[in-house]
Parts: structure tokens; sequence; C-alpha cells
């Protein structure tokens, strides 16, 4: 019997694979990536998950059953830790001399990816919101399984390949997708054609997110 992941998969892949093509991404690997790059980077992300938990705790509101209430809540508590950590982490090594990349504030297309995961985890059910959030989770985990057997030269590159690759997260991901086939169990085929869609609007996001990082995108007027 087919998965949904697997379905899912399948719209996302083709997105995966372009990111992890991406300059950002390969120079990652490879240490070329401008420190001041991933100072933004860090920055945004920072912005990023405090919503990210905001939708979390949306999703977990809907779950349809205590277990997975539970651990949906334990994902935005445990992603407003780690937006704490990224900023006490690097803090000492991004600053003071990338201090406005590290201060930057919130760019378009992180406004616009949060914003839409929180509308639609707001206004949809629980498997539509499951679906907006999927990504963040498993291509963060893919791309760090990609670079893990990778060493970058950096330093601070390798600690941030260390967290999305190791074993800790891919546990994590591991029963979020479980959680995904157990709605792939029971949902119709209207519903599964809204979760495709929303996998691949994030999925895009994602990519967009790695390029913003790149460019250190700033609002045009």
């Amino acid at each position: 019997m087919a998965r949904l992941r697997d379905d899912l998969w399948a719209v996302m892949e083709p997105v995966f694979k372009q990111i992890l093509e991406h300059p950002f991404v390969t120079g990652l690997t490879d240490g070329s990536l401008p420190m001041e790059s991933f100072a933004y980077y860090v920055a945004q992300d920072s912005h990023y998950l405090r919503d990210y938990a905001r939708a979390l705790a949306l999703v977990a509101a809907k779950a349809p059953d205590e277990s997975t209430l539970a651990m949906f809540a334990a994902h935005a508590q445990g992603a407003i830790e780690v937006e704490k950590q990224l900023h006490a982490g690097f803090a000492h090594d991004l600053q003071p001399a990338y201090a406005t990349e590290f201060s930057s504030p919130v760019s378009p297309t992180t406004l616009a990816y949060t914003s839409y995961l929180l509308r639609v985890c707001s206004q949809g059910d629980f498997a539509q919101g499951l679906a907006a959030v999927l990504p963040c989770y498993w291509i963060y985990a893919e791309v760090g399984a990609a670079l893990f057997t990778k060493s970058s030269p950096q330093p601070l590159f390798a600690r941030w390949i260390e967290t999305y690759g190791g074993e800790e997260f891919a546990g994590i991901v591991a029963a979020v997708l479980d959680a995904v086939d157990a709605v792939g169990r029971t949902a119709g085929a209207a519903q599964v054609s809204a979760m495709r869609d929303h996998v691949l609007t994030t999925s895009k996001y994602e990519w967009m997110f790695w390029d913003a990082g790149l460019r250190r995108e700033t609002w045009p007027i």
C-alpha cells in the first residue's frame, strides 16, 4: 500500500534537488559561503522560527489524538528553544564583525513564508497544516543528511550541518512522517490534493529562503 509520505515527497523532490544545488548550500559544504550571508541567514532563521513555533502550535491544537497533539506542542516549544540557541550560540562568533547582518530585520521572503504558514495552519484543517509545516522538517533533514558525510572546512558551517544531519533530528522527522502516513490512511482525494499544493508551495519557500540568505535580501523601498 502506497504511503502518503511517498506521494508528497514526489512533489517535493524536484525542489529539494534544486536546493541541494543552490550556491548557499554548496557554499556551506565547501566553506565558500560568505560569512555575511551566513550571519544574515541565522538572523532570518531566528525570525522565522518564532512564527514557525506558532504554526506548530496551531497544528497541535487541531491534532486528531493526544499523542500527536503532545508531539507538535513539544516541537513548538523546541522551535523556540532552537531560536534562542541560534542567537546565543552564534552571537559570540558572528558579532561584532557581522552585527549588521546578524541583526537584520524580517526580510520580504521570511515574512511571506511565515504569513503563508500561519494562514494555512489557522484556517485549514490538521492535514493542511501538517502539509504546510512538513517541508521545513523534511527538507532540512535531507539537506543535513546529504551534507553530513562532508566535512565543511568552516567550523560554524560544520556546526550547522551537525545540527540537522544528526540522528536526533532524523528521529523527530521520522515521527512527523508517521503522522503524515496516519492522515493518508483516511484522507480523501480532495484532502490529499490540498496537501500536495501546500507542500509544493512551502518547498518553494524553502528554496527562496536559502536564496534570500545568499543575496542578503532587503526591502526594495
